[in-house]
């Protein structure tokens, strides 16, 4: 007998804002984060602004690139907190957060390794932790939209941002390069991929 069942993970959405390639070297000057139910239901947003790492500077490219839109600058720079504070409070607020939790960018491999490298200097977490590891703020792989995305249109992974798909799967929301306004773009995404798999709701023999 098959019965349906839903899915009960809370995806910690995430776009991060940073001056340079390399995390160490360059710093992640904002992120923000948005927990989401492929439901559609919201329960909560984190968005800080971070401090320079200390001996960490600009990459030169990334730096003439911010420079030619100074807002978007300005909205990642503006009133910095110190990481070790911010990094805490982001662990905190997860864990808080009514459910299990699994990180999801766009993509996972650049955005989920400066999370990573973030959490493991400044907290005692990771992103993926060890199997026996009990005190984790993450659970599972984590997922990356941007594969999901070519997995449902059929379409090369490289083509998935936000030029190439349908504005209201983004819930019509532009892609400013501020940390807050992408990320909620891509929790509308995720959402909106799961609403056309039917992964929201799935059938269990």
């Amino acid at each position: 007998m098959k019965k349906a069942l839903s899915d009960e993970w809370i995806y910690v959405v995430t776009d991060i804002e940073v001056d340079g390639p390399w995390p160490g070297a360059n710093s992640m000057r904002s992120f923000a984060s948005v927990a989401v139910s492929l439901d559609g239901t919201e329960h909560g947003r984190f968005e800080a602004v971070l401090e320079p790492l200390p001996g960490a500077a600009p990459n030169e490219k990334t730096l003439a690139w911010f420079q030619t839109i100074p807002d978007v600058w300005a909205a990642a720079t503006e009133d910095p907190q110190p990481v070790h504070d911010v990094m805490s409070s982001y662990a905190a607020w997860v864990q808080a957060l009514p459910g299990k939790c699994m990180f999801a960018a766009s993509p996972l491999a650049f955005d989920g390794l400066w999370i990573d490298y973030y959490l493991r200097r400044f907290t005692r977490y990771g992103l993926i932790q060890g199997p026996y590891e009990e005190d984790r703020i993450f659970d599972g792989p984590g997922l990356c939209i941007r594969s999901y995305a070519a997995a449902l249109t059929g379409r090369p992974v490289a083509e998935m941002t936000p030029a190439n798909l349908p504005s209201e799967w983004f819930g019509d929301i532009e892609h400013t390069h501020k940390a807050l306004d992408d990320t909620l773009g891509y929790a509308n995404l995720l959402i909106e991929l799961a609403r056309r798999s039917g992964a929201a709701s799935i059938e269990q023999a």
